[in-house]
């Protein structure tokens, strides 16, 4: 069998052992040129993304990355658009289904390997295929604190302390790395930590933001998912340029 005859089935591994269809799913992320990053602080856990309006014509408040899971879970998400809303939508039915049979909202870690095994078996079957995204979920869980967790389309998810995704995704993670070194959370109430997904952002891709190019989320102590506003952004952005 030819090499194009493993990259046409999902179900065909190559010699090497590869799935090349997951592999292009991962390209598919970094499609967008948007980058976004995750960060867990003491008391709170962070999303921030780059926003963009490609068309003038489009209504800039219909353009998210940013979506509500269910009041106490959120997630950003990179990649197609199209494949980000087919499965957010399931992960809320997901979400709802347990609330409604257990009674209480869903685990951020139990949502998260809900979803790694759906994408999972997007892998096994001819007729699907894998979902062009990376979801990274934020949430609070009393027990355990700020979580982030991430899945991808090969199936694979876990708990990070802070994580990234999209077209700088290693270059963020790097970043990332060196501002946690010996820590296990970012320092500082959500505002700071907001703070520093910003500057990750900014440094990382040379770009000194307005409150429209950016979209901001985050979940405290009082477990509630919260979208910030324009005017808020620009807080956060003051902030920052003071400090400087």
């Amino acid at each position: 069998m030819s090499a194009a005859g493993f990259d046409r089935h999902i179900t065909i591994f190559s010699p090497e052992g590869r799935l090349y269809q997951v592999e292009y799913a991962f390209k598919a992320i970094k499609s967008t040129n948007l980058t976004s990053v995750a960060l867990r602080g003491k008391t709170s856990s962070v999303i921030v993304s780059q926003k963009k309006v490609g068309d003038k014509l489009l209504d800039p408040e219909t353009v998210t990355y940013i979506f509500p899971l269910s009041a106490k879970l959120g997630c950003v998400m990179n990649g197609s658009i199209a494949d980000s809303r087919a499965l957010v939508a399931r992960a809320r039915s997901e979400a709802l289904e347990s609330r409604h049979l257990h009674g209480y909202e869903m685990p951020c870690d139990a949502l998260a390997k809900r979803i790694a095994n759906i994408n999972q078996v997007y892998t096994q079957r001819a007729y699907m295929r894998p979902l062009g995204v990376a979801m990274t979920i934020i949430g609070f869980d009393d027990e355990k604190g700020p979580l982030v967790y991430k899945v991808d389309p090969a199936g694979h998810y876990a708990g990070y302390l802070a994580t990234s995704a999209g077209q700088k995704e290693q270059e963020t993670a790097n970043w990332l790395a060196r501002k946690l070194k010996n820590k296990d959370h970012c320092d500082g109430d959500w505002k700071e930590v907001v703070e520093t997904g910003i500057q990750c952002l900014s440094e990382v891709l040379s770009v000194d933001f307005r409150k429209n190019d950016l979209e901001i989320a985050y979940v405290a102590e009082d477990g509630i998912f919260k979208v910030l506003s324009s005017d808020e952004i620009e807080e956060r952005l003051v902030a920052i340029a003071e400090q400087d």
